[in-house]
């Protein structure tokens, strides 16, 4: 299979094309408005002739005196030829050496065509060529007769003007395309150098050097915006490459500890001989770090769907409020240790999946009792629009840096490192800010944060409840 041709031969082959034709063209055109003006000078000559000859026979009293002056007209002008005959075809007067036609009675009555465009023939005769003009005169020494004239000019002059013309046309045509097809590789050449450019630095990007960018304000204004592009497209790359070597090195860590805990208790046990309740103690706390690994696992396979687009397998119209009830009466108890008030507000129903939006909530809740001191406050109001229906989680306590709160929804971010609690089900292990986000999402929702004033706010606004067709069965409530 043949490789198509490059972006430099393309540019080439079409200037070249294009030059040749302009340049054919022009050629063309040179030779035809030449070939024009030399007819029409032979006509003028040739016609200013027809009037001499016509006025000689107008005043010539005998044949021989019309003789003697035509030859006297005549003979001074080189490569003009004339023959002269009567209606029987003898000839009356003829130039030396001049043959005319076989074919003269044809061709004189052609000439005689009233159309004046068309009056002149062209014929050759060996090497001669001859443009003429025939016509009809009445001798005044025999006006009852009238002599038939061919008036014949030798063009040879022309013709090897004309050849000589054509071949510098073709030399100039051959020159003038092959300059324009260097000039065509010279133009694409410079043209395509800012792609070469743009080549090189993307070769340099690897997996250890992702800064390098694209030349924008260097490169025409045709490839700034590809040049845009690609830094976008790097851009993107370079935060996504970096985020996962952080996820890489975070999950790693995380997954150090519970397994790092299983080894030195498993060690000891082994150790020394111990008793049956010895074991079962080693057993129970490996059993609580496994069952923390299989909710990172969890946690980690349900992310991974959702980069895949998450399905929700159960949409249903529900009261949100009912589900923020019942998980405060599930975190009363927790809130009471710490002596933190829980406070729902509004009403708002959300069409989606049930379980989906309660762990989403879940892991908010769980996030602010972790950061709201002792005698604090959260509060989860549900606000009720058009567009959307928005549940915010609102606690009391130190302010967030802003420049933290966009990663906070990020894996395994924590805006303090130090702060770990392995007790949370998900949420401290730096995942849990991270599936609420993907829940969000997963319902064609958003989710904010912000925080200021001793109290951080995180918003999950979804669409919308759509309505129900008539005649549907709407879902029951809880």
């Amino acid at each position: 299979m043949l490789r198509p041709l490059s972006l430099t031969s393309r540019l080439i082959v079409f200037f070249t094309v294009a030059a040749a034709l302009v340049v054919a063209g022009l050629a063309a055109w040179v030779m035809m408005a030449t070939e024009r003006h030399f007819i029409e000078l032979d006509r003028v000559s040739l016609q200013d002739k027809q009037r001499l000859i016509s006025d000689i026979l107008a005043d010539a009293e005998s044949a021989e005196e019309g003789r003697r002056r035509l030859h006297e007209a005549l003979s001074h002008h080189h490569g003009l030829f004339t023959a002269i005959s009567d209606a029987d075809g003898a000839v009356f007067f003829q130039s030396p050496g001049f043959r005319p036609p076989h074919q003269a009675s044809t061709l004189l009555s052609a000439f005689l065509d009233t159309d004046p465009a068309r009056s002149l023939r062209h014929w050759r005769d060996g090497e001669q060529s001859f443009r003429g003009l025939g016509f009809q005169a009445t001798p005044a020494f025999d006006a009852a007769s009238r002599l038939d004239v061919l008036i014949a000019m030798d063009i040879v002059h022309h013709t090897q003007f004309m050849r000589d013309l054509g071949r510098s046309l073709l030399r100039y045509a051959a020159t003038a395309i092959a300059l324009c097809g260097l000039l065509s590789w010279l133009a694409a050449h410079r043209a395509l150098a800012p792609l070469r450019t743009m080549r090189s630095r993307a070769a340099i990007v690897t997996s250890q050097q992702l800064d390098e960018r694209m030349p924008v304000a260097s490169v025409p204004a045709e490839m700034a915006a590809l040049a845009m592009a690609l830094n976008g497209m790097l851009d993107r790359l370079q935060d996504a490459f970096t985020r996962l070597s952080e996820f890489s090195s975070d999950l790693a860590h995380e997954l150090r500890t519970p397994l790092s805990n299983l080894m030195m208790q498993t060690q000891v046990a082994l150790s020394a001989r111990r008793g049956a309740d010895d074991y079962r103690d080693i057993l129970a706390s490996n059993a609580e770090e496994l069952q923390r690994l299989a909710r990172m696992v969890s946690d980690m396979l349900f992310l991974a769907k959702t980069e895949r687009a998450l399905d929700l397998p159960h949409r249903e119209r529900f009261s949100a409020a009912a589900e923020v009830r019942a998980l405060i009466e599930f975190y009363e108890v927790l809130a009471d240790e710490k002596h933190i008030a829980l406070k729902p507000i509004g009403e708002g129903e959300i069409f989606g999946d049930r379980l989906m939006f309660r762990r989403a909530v879940s892991n908010l809740l769980t996030n602010a009792l972790e950061h709201t001191g002792e005698h604090g406050e959260i509060t989860i109001a549900i606000e009720r629009s058009a567009q959307t229906t928005r549940v915010v989680v609102e606690n009391t306590g130190e302010n967030i840096d802003p420049h933290i709160l966009p990663r906070l929804f990020d894996r395994f971010y924590r805006a303090d490192p130090s702060r770990a609690h392995p007790g949370s089900d998900g949420a401290g292990l730096g995942l849990g800010l991270a599936i609420a986000r993907a829940i969000v999402q997963a319902h064609g929702g958003t989710i904010e944060a912000e925080s200021g004033g001793g109290r951080t706010r995180f918003g999950l606004s979804f669409p919308a409840v759509p309505q129900i067709p008539p005649g549907e069965r709407q879902p029951a409530r809880p």
